[in-house]
């Protein structure tokens, strides 16, 4: 073979190596940039969640095996399942929520301020007082009514053990359910607990060290009184207790400190109370003294239940991150998010903007109880930007709530999207499904980028981006995970 032939044969043989690698890395690139939104599944699904039947309430008592295993594990519903919605229009239905959602981050962003700017009553000792419960509330009650919380674990509470669905709830730190008497009580699905009917409830002590700790307590007759405030009206007051709480046949622990509320209102309706689960001493993680916690919360539409897990085996593959800390609140769960990314491209965003400063503010918590994932006006202006200009080929349409950026698909079974993904501290990355940041929001195939943002400081990654990935808290060593398709 002459030089000029095998000099020939090696261009050409480079040429095809190109162009091969070039194919492959094209392909690679496609699969990480853009991924398929099931539009026909979606639209169906707000169809069928108005022919879903409430669950029935359990009435079997729980029988919680006697073990050695720390591990415990609660089932998980979304509200759908649980409560049914006065709304019998999917458009009416999701406006409902994002009110509820708004006041939710009112609450928190209220929470935040305060604990920058205010002392708590916990600084001081409780007063022996004559209080009664008319003088102790102070906060208005809210003007919604359809209730918070979009996700209810089922709990068993007291000796005989009875089940309770209560609202879980990472963005604050008391458990407390509905007490007999009631003087002033919101609608429950189940029968409200009667402390006297139970052997091992008893009333704290205005000394005692779970009484110290609350933020707002009072004392009457030597007793400790407490009062939670959601910053959005909503409120409950009573007396501060320990209780047995009863996992499912996982176990039960005794002696777990508790509200229990004989004058609740505001945003509560269809839950018997509130599991918190903070980061916080009185939340339910650090009473158990638990080292980890996981949850996966399916599609709020969803007829479907998970769990909440205390102290189990971390599931394979997780996206981990840091959990950090504010030092000015204990309560928020906060994650080292670094940057955002679509269609596979990091945006220019700088990591400050995720970070919490010197003051307190800033950082982004991992909250269950707030919907749509809020973003500081920078970031979420760059992430809108840039998933508008991958989506040139979609039918835009008018905005809906709090939601600017929405699409008419009405006409489309399945659609490419770009992807969306979270970047955390330590090059982690994790890519979310479509249908955790496009949905639909009524049943005439009307879908909207599922992200806001905040005039707070506070950012917050909320439960649509969550659904169908177990969430979990290494509190040992300082980690959230993520994995998707683990419910």
């Amino acid at each position: 073979m002459g030089q000029k032939s095998f000099l020939l044969l090696h261009i050409l043989f480079a040429l095809t190596l190109s162009l091969y690698t070039h194919s492959v890395l094209s392909r690679t690139l496609t699969s990480h940039s853009t991924a398929v939104l099931d539009v026909s599944a979606s639209i169906q699904r707000t169809r069928d969640v108005f022919s879903l039947a409430p669950q029935s309430l359990n009435s079997t008592l729980f029988q919680p095996e006697a073990t050695t295993s720390s591990s415990f594990s609660l089932s998980l519903h979304p509200r759908s399942s649980i409560h049914k919605s006065k709304d019998k229009d999917y458009r009416l239905l999701t406006l409902s929520r994002l009110e509820r959602d708004s006041a939710r981050v009112k609450s928190l962003t209220t929470k935040l301020e305060l604990a920058i700017n205010a002392v708590h009553q916990s600084d001081l000792n409780p007063v022996e007082t004559s209080v009664e419960l008319e003088e102790f509330e102070t906060p208005l009650t809210s003007g919604a009514s359809q209730g918070s919380g979009e996700y209810f674990s089922r709990v068993g509470v007291g000796r005989p053990v009875k089940p309770y669905y209560m609202v879980i709830d990472t963005g604050s730190d008391i458990s407390w359910l509905q007490c007999q008497p009631c003087s002033d009580c919101y609608q429950q699905s189940d029968p409200v607990f009667d402390p006297s009917a139970s052997s091992s409830y008893s009333p704290l002590s205005c000394n005692s060290k779970q009484c110290s700790s609350l933020e707002v307590s009072a004392c009457s007759s030597g007793k400790c009184m407490y009062q939670v405030a959601y910053g959005d009206g909503s409120y409950t007051v009573g007396d501060f207790a320990t209780e047995t709480v009863s996992f499912g046949n996982s176990g039960s622990v005794n002696n777990v400190a508790l509200g229990c509320g004989h004058e609740n209102e505001g945003l509560f309706i269809g839950a018997a109370g509130l599991l918190g689960l903070g980061g916080g001493s009185l939340s339910l993680p650090s009473q158990i003294k638990a080292s980890s916690f996981s949850y996966c919360l399916v599609d709020r539409d969803s007829p479907s239940s998970s769990t909440l897990d205390f102290n189990s085996a971390s599931s394979g593959g997780s996206v981990t991150a840091p959990l950090l800390r504010n030092s000015r609140i204990d309560t928020f769960l906060y994650v080292g998010l670094t940057g955002l990314g679509v269609g596979g491209q990091m945006l220019s965003i700088p990591p400050s903007v995720f970070a919490v400063d010197e003051s307190g503010r800033g950082g982004i918590i991992v909250d269950s109880g707030t919907a749509v994932t809020r973003l500081q006006t920078q970031a979420y202006d760059s992430l809108r930007d840039a998933f508008v200009k991958m989506t040139q080929n979609l039918p835009s349409t008018s905005g809906f709530a709090l939601f600017d950026t929405c699409y008419d698909l009405s006409s489309m079974t399945r659609v490419s999207v770009p992807t969306v993904s979270f970047h955390f501290a330590g090059g982690k990355t994790l890519s979310l499904h479509p249908k955790n940041y496009l949905i639909p929001v009524d049943n005439a195939g009307k879908f909207c980028f599922a992200f806001a943002p905040t005039q707070g400081s506070l950012s917050i990654i909320g439960n649509i981006q969550q659904q169908g990935t177990r969430v979990s808290y290494d509190l040992a060593h300082s980690l959230v995970g993520f994995s998707p398709d683990t419910c």
